[in-house]
């Protein structure tokens, strides 16, 4: 209106206050104020949201593994006024799968998980539904699906440790029974002549190019010292996280040598701060246990059994530790996923379970080597699938598409029209290394099959042997991805589900306090629409807006100066037509 318009007396807005896209109208108000122009707000809606229970996500994965759970996140909000009972219904291709009784609470809301086990390989349409109730007067929002893929799994994890210690061997054998997975071992035993040695063993660490094939890499009580990695060994290793996708996980014992490994090369992966007074840990004969944090109670990692309450009771029951690393806090950007239930520092409880991302990879944390204890009375049950969670969310970055000479993931896996779709792709090269230079493009086609073409830009630093790009998608739908390289001539396709986006949705309650405070900035003054009446005679008796003089200097315009050479120059072409010198 403002730019529209140079001479308002004032606006009358009929809104509910409420907004779905851009900054705050709040923003918008402090020009009108500046202007000396008011707004007259005219609340329309309701402070009551309307009766509904409304299915608000569904966090499938874009692809799963046959004969593995796979574990569905959901969220169901309700603003009603009594608790429901639902019967969520997870349909495979149309056709029920599993069903799951899930409490609402009034006017709240709760986050359940379905667990599916797909059996064979293929492209499926999951749909999460929640039946109609009779107060529910919006129906539009009580399902939602998603297109999934399911292949066949082998992540390729690399042990790398010192010593034996029990950790080491109850975690070997767990990696080595998960049919999914391929384990390698070094193990350096820094005081014998030789490492160790027998099935799955390496007898030395990995070259730059080996390297790369290890979606996984766990690093036990190791550092950059004799006989174990060298700086040449911690650079492939940073390298193979923040460029192509890799996940680490540090696992620090009792002879510390770890902390050679906080300020140096990998200082800016390493998540926490550890103590430099305590670099061999802390023992106690009293077991200290794990206590989830509210990240930890929503997340995959640490999801031990089915429901919130189940998996809280579980890890609180879990066989206690005797020695944990020494942790000073966790640094800053990171997700702190369990702490430790006693022990605190100067910043609060020590994080035990902590996670962050760097680059185009992940890293993980674990502060104590006892997770072994877990498989009192139960075996396997718990020591398995944690280790096995891990190294699946690790590695799914890397896994989305991933051909025999190039690598293409997406960020985020599923994202809405009008989202910032980040494309990163790494290219193997004639040799098995990693293409640094050359052209990358990645042509996406929409559901309406409109073609565009993107050129991934390289990478340097760290980022070397990463081609990064983007685009933003306009339509919901399926899209098509297919990455080439000129260099190469390798290409690799995969799909992209974009998600409509709803702007519009109906029944929620109206934002009065935002209209107030626009006519409070803007000296107006906000009124119900059963009184919209009222604000006729205010408006009538608006002053007129003060007239604006604007005064002109002639004798300083450029027209004026302008005229002044024409005239010349018609007199001076007239003295020579006429012959006058």
């Amino acid at each position: 209106m403002l730019e529209n318009n140079s001479n308002l007396r004032g606006v009358v807005l009929l809104s509910d206050g409420d907004w779905n896209v851009g900054r705050s109208p709040v923003e918008a108000a402090t020009q009108f104020r500046m202007k000396g122009v008011p707004v007259f707000a005219v609340s329309v809606g309701s402070k009551i949201p309307l009766p509904d229970i409304e299915l608000v996500s569904m966090d499938a994965p874009t692809f799963g593994v046959a004969q593995k759970p796979l574990r569905i996140p959901f969220v169901v909000r309700s603003t009603l006024g009594q608790d429901r009972d639902l019967n969520v219904t997870l349909n495979v291709n149309d056709q029920p799968a599993i069903t799951k009784i899930v409490r609402v609470p009034a006017m709240g809301q709760t986050q359940q998980n379905l667990t599916w086990t797909p059996t064979v390989t293929g492209d499926y349409t999951l749909t999460i539904g929640i039946p109609q109730d009779p107060l529910d007067l919006i129906s539009e929002n009580n399902a939602i699906s998603a297109p999934i893929v399911v292949r066949k799994e082998q992540l390729q994890v690399l042990v790398i440790e010192s010593f034996p210690r029990w950790e080491y061997r109850y975690l070997r054998n767990a990696l080595e029974r998960d049919p999914g997975v391929e384990v390698t071992c070094l193990l350096f035993h820094p005081e014998l002549p030789k490492v160790g040695g027998g099935r799955s063993y390496v007898k030395q660490f990995p070259s730059a190019n080996e390297l790369s094939r290890f979606d996984v890499v766990i690093l036990g009580d190791v550092g950059v010292v004799p006989k174990q990695l060298t700086i040449a060994q911690v650079r492939d290793l940073k390298q193979l996280v923040s460029a192509q996708a890799a996940g680490l996980v540090f696992m620090p014992g009792r002879y510390g040598w770890q902390d050679t490994l906080t300020t140096g090369l990998l200082a800016d992966l390493y998540p926490v701060v550890m103590d430099s007074a305590r670099t061999t840990g802390i023992g106690s004969i009293v077991p200290g246990h794990f206590s989830l944090t509210q990240s930890g109670q929503r997340s995959l990692l640490t999801r031990l059994a089915d429901s919130d309450q189940q998996n809280t009771d579980i890890w609180r029951k879990l066989p206690g530790f005797h020695w944990y690393a020494g942790i000073r806090r966790a640094k800053v950007g990171t997700e702190i996923l369990a702490v430790h239930d006693q022990e605190t520092t100067e910043s609060g409880r020590v994080p035990l379970i902590v996670t962050k991302t760097y680059g185009t990879g992940k890293v993980l944390f674990m502060g104590t080597d006892s997770a072994w204890r877990w498989r009192e009375g139960v075996e396997d049950l718990y020591h398995y699938r944690f280790w096995g969670q891990v190294a699946r969310w690790m590695a799914y970055q890397r896994q989305k598409a991933q051909g025999k000479s190039m690598r293409l993931f997406c960020s985020p896996d599923r994202p809405r029209v009008d989202d910032k779709v980040m494309m990163k792709a790494n290219v193997l090269d004639a040799l098995g290394g990693f293409l640094e230079e050359g052209a990358v493009v990645v042509k996406t086609i929409s559901p309406s099959g409109k073609m565009q073409s993107i050129r991934l830009q390289p990478g340097e630093g760290d980022a070397r042997g990463l081609f990064s790009g983007s685009f933003v998608p306009k339509e919901p739908g399926n899209y098509r991805l297919v990455a080439s390289s000129a260099e190469t001539g390798s290409s690799i396709q995969t799909d992209l589900s974009v998600q409509g986006l709803n702007r519009e949705r109906q029944g929620r309650l109206a934002r009065f306090d935002v209209l107030e405070e626009i006519a409070a900035i803007a000296q107006g003054r906000m009124v119900p629409v059963s009184e919209v009446k009222s604000l006729l005679d205010h408006l009538a008796s608006l002053p007129d807006p003060e007239p604006k003089m604007h005064r002109t200097r002639i004798w300083a315009h450029p027209i004026w100066g302008g005229l002044l050479i024409l005239l010349m120059g018609i007199f001076w072409t007239g003295r020579k037509i006429i012959g006058v010198v």
